[in-house]
């Protein structure tokens, strides 16, 4: 399926920083996004509904149409037909929460009242045909320091044309404007927003990777939803309908379930996400997904495998062979592949460490997906992707189509593929590393060379622009079973590939070096103690 132009973006970062700013001083910038996405929200569904009431006015005055009407009565029945706006994923919205409702009022005293009273009309109003929407606009302004003056100016600021879809139909304005102040507060936000946060680039590689055309996607740590968005993308550049997707996902926070149930909603996607911790309470336990696309919590410590069945059908063995109290990275493994249809293919983002952890509950079961041939390809990244943590990451693809019965990809089975992107990837700031479009056509091409089917016999493998695999020293190496045996299991890129290979404990540069000042300064206070204690017995000489 060739990629299809995308349209042109415009540009409001200005403007969007601007309404971020109307609330500083009165609330922290890690809980900007409570305030600013609601809001974006609602005016996203108040536009829509603006925007197909329109359309049926126009359609009942064209005689060309078979909503043509004179009848006053019959026009007004048009309008106020809930169907009418449902068939286009669009719901009536009463008067006091629109959004041009909070304009004319936004420089009212009440308009922190008058905004969270919107929030729940708006709230109840998709409860009735969306259930599973139900609170997710809780009433936040009332209770906040924010001035009567600043929510108004927050209001005026995200009126401006250029947020608006209305205004601008060929662009995805309003989503867009949610990732934006996603990103932002994750760099606001530090380590705690690793919850729901992951870089856009990273996400794109992992989706463009594994090609999610149609099917069922699941995220059993879905933070704010990124990465169905990024496949939703995917799926348009490439000419797909979303309608042959289906979503599925699992978030620990209900703070962030929330979030993420406004972007999938933004997007217009059918979805079931819910509230749970999947590692203990896994709320889709018949769930066979076609992609699985997660970045979950890197080295989660005690998180409690005693509670565990002891015949839970995730593990691939006894729990205490195959789980360890100290990590949980081997527990999100067994997790995904249990929830992989026949064919499907999972692509984890993990801490650097999984690659060769010896502690035996992990090493366990690295060793048991590696001789069953549950690896399809591991790709080491390059360190500063991230904004909210400094662990070392790498990607792991899980595939059950190894044994090329489906069509559309190779026999793979004992091989699998290591990628070092180490050197790749451009810094945007002092602190923050992307990968660029090239980047991330490269790996998905060398991927996609080695996995697909070859229509020239003579070589192994052929990507969709024609060029047969081969390994590339420093780049790529497609290594086999025994191969990696040899290695103790070990799946570190770059011993594969030929370049330095580098022990990776999995703990981020700034814990080690905070680590190594309290050890150093602990030293510095037992040499002074020694020292005292000398010129003490030189005195009783």
């Amino acid at each position: 399926m060739a990629k299809t132009t995308v349209k042109a973006d415009i540009n409001f970062e200005q403007e969007l920083w601007k309404a971020a700013n109307e609330l500083r001083g009165a609330v922290a910038e890690n809980q900007y996004k409570d305030y600013v996405l609601p809001m974006i929200f609602l005016k996203h569904m108040s536009e829509r509904y603006e925007m197909r009431k329109e359309e049926l006015v126009a359609l009942t005055q064209d005689k060309n149409s078979s909503y043509y009407t004179n009848d006053q009565e019959e026009i007004n029945y048009v309008l106020e037909d809930a169907d009418e706006y449902l068939s286009k994923n669009v719901y009536i919205i009463p008067n006091e929460a629109t959004w041009e409702y909070l304009k004319a009022n936004a420089e009212q005293d009440n308009i922190k009242v008058i905004v969270d009273d919107a929030f729940d009309i708006l709230d109840a109003t998709l409860a009735k045909f969306r259930p599973d929407l139900k609170g997710i606009l809780p009433r936040i302004f009332i209770k906040s320091q924010l001035t009567a003056r600043q929510v108004g100016g927050l209001i005026n600021l995200l009126s401006n044309p250029k947020l608006s879809q209305k205004e601008n139909p060929e662009s995805d304005v309003l989503g867009r404007v949610y990732e934006y102040y996603i990103g932002k507060f994750a760099l606001a936000e530090g380590s705690g927003a690793g919850q729901f946060f992951t870089p856009g680039s990273i996400v794109r590689l992992m989706v463009e990777m594994i090609e999610p055309y149609e099917g069922k996607i699941f995220d059993a740590a879905c933070g704010s939803g990124g990465m169905f968005v990024q496949s939703l993308k995917f799926l348009q550049s490439h000419g797909g309908d979303k309608k042959n997707i289906a979503i599925y996902g699992q978030e620990r926070y209900d703070g962030t379930l929330r979030l993420c149930k406004m972007n999938l909603a933004l997007r217009d996607l059918s979805f079931d996400v819910r509230l749970g911790d999947s590692l203990l309470q896994d709320k889709f336990p018949d769930l066979k997904a076609d992609f699985i696309i997660v970045n979950p919590p890197f080295n989660v410590s005690q998180w409690h495998p005693e509670d565990l069945p002891e015949n839970d059908p995730r593990l691939f063995g006894p729990k205490e062979e195959f789980t360890t109290h100290g990590n949980a990275n081997y527990m999100w493994m067994q997790t995904f592949w249990s929830h992989l249809s026949d064919k499907g293919t999972a692509s984890v983002v993990m801490a650097n460490g999984a690659m060769t952890s010896n502690n035996k509950g992990e090493k366990n079961v690295r060793e048991f997906m590696v001789n069953n041939d549950m690896i399809d390809c591991i790709v080491r990244l390059p360190d500063k992707l991230f904004l909210t943590t400094g662990i070392p990451a790498c990607i792991f693809i899980l595939s059950k189509n190894r044994d090329g019965k489906d069509g559309q990809h190779r026999k793979r089975l004992g091989e699998i593929l290591f990628i070092d992107t180490s050197k790749m990837g451009t810094m945007e700031s002092r602190k923050l590393r992307v990968f660029t479009d090239a980047d991330i056509d490269k790996v998905a091409a060398t991927y996609h060379a080695w996995r697909n089917v070859s229509s020239d016999l003579s070589s192994r493998a052929q990507s969709r622009d024609g060029e047969p695999y081969q390994d590339i020293e420093g780049y790529c190496y497609a290594a086999t079973l025994a191969e990696v045996q040899k290695q103790d299991y070990k799946l570190t890129p770059g011993i594969y590939v030929g370049t330095e290979e580098v022990e990776d404990d999995g703990i981020a540069f700034e814990d080690k070096m905070e680590a190594l000042k309290t050890q150093l300064q602990a030293q510095f206070t037992k040499g002074n103690e020694l020292q005292q204690k000398i010129l003490e017995n030189f005195e009783k000489l």
